[in-house]
């Protein structure tokens, strides 16, 4: 009689390759044989479904023929017994039941790489127009089963000068366990950028807003710019307008051997001074008189 895989495994037939592992994964951890809910009978048959359904060409045979798929051509891989001990091997560490090589007893699970974390780190500006050393928590141990045993192992990463929002630095062999002798995982730290008071980043440009007197914006003067690195003079020309930007370039993050670095945009805001006095009052009513000007006027 065919076996319904399926059900065996608890999906429906349209159950993609993510929700068939899952499903797997669950159940493997439950009948395990080392498990004291362990049933070797249930895990073998929830084994051989995996085996079948998770490899497209066996389930696409599966799915026409049912699970005597493998008498309509001669097989797979020698009647199915090395089958149930790749499944183990890559869940559950190989070597078979009581170091017998598996439910066959004939193949050595092959070496499997580790999983792979992803972790977020928090960056200042300043570290990321510097480059900095930290030292993060990540996770370490045995991924395959459900109970997730990890342990928390303190690693030194170094950020590099010129890191962005969102690049992501590769750690190698830092990360989960490896299986059967192969090597662990890796550790990908994920750059996020903190918010700073005085400049915006958006990519690798830096934006900043400059407060400038009206006399410095009608008759041009030299003025400080802070930037990411450092401050630096900067001419600003006669009759420049509020909301005018003004860009220096390659003063942007990403500034390594394989990038070009941004920009920095400058945006000009000129502030007016109050006028509190009478003699205060009386210069700004004769600028009024000598340059009559209407900025609501189109011209």
């Amino acid at each position: 009689m065919s076996k319904d895989f399926y059900a065996v495994l608890g999906v429906s037939r349209s159950a993609n390759d993510a929700d068939i592992k899952k499903a797997y994964r669950k159940l493997a951890a439950k009948y395990h044989p080392d498990k004291k809910t362990g049933d070797e009978t249930k895990f073998k048959e929830i084994s051989e479904a995996y085996e079948t359904l998770s490899d497209t060409e066996k389930r696409n045979m599966y799915d026409q023929y049912g699970s005597d798929y493998e008498q309509r051509q001669g097989g797979f891989g020698g009647g199915g017994g090395a089958g149930y001990e790749d499944i183990f091997g890559s869940m559950f560490g190989g070597g078979g039941m009581g170091g017998q090589g598996g439910f066959g007893g004939h193949q050595q699970a092959r070496p499997q790489k580790g999983e792979d974390q992803v972790v977020k780190v928090m960056v200042s500006l300043l570290e990321a127009v510097e480059g900095a050393e930290r030292t993060i928590n990540v996770q370490t141990g045995d991924s395959r089963t459900a109970s997730h045993s990890y342990d928390t192992t303190p690693i030194k990463v170094r950020i590099p000068a010129g890191v962005t929002k969102g690049q992501k630095i590769r750690v190698k062999e830092k990360g989960f366990n490896g299986f059967n002798g192969g090597p662990n995982g890796d550790v990908i730290i994920e750059v996020n950028l903190q918010n700073d008071a005085r400049f915006r980043i958006e990519d690798k440009d830096v934006f900043v807003d400059l407060p400038i007197t009206p006399w410095e914006a009608a008759l041009g003067a030299k003025v400080e710019i802070p930037t990411i690195k450092g401050i630096i003079k900067m001419s600003i020309a006669s009759g420049t307008q509020s909301g005018a930007k003004l860009r220096i370039k390659g003063r942007g993050l990403g500034g390594t051997s394989a990038r070009e670095p941004g920009n920095q945009y400058v945006n000009i805001q000129i502030h007016t001074p109050a006028a509190d006095t009478d003699e205060q009052k009386a210069l700004y009513e004769k600028m009024a008189e000598l340059m009559p000007f209407d900025p609501r006027h189109e011209h």
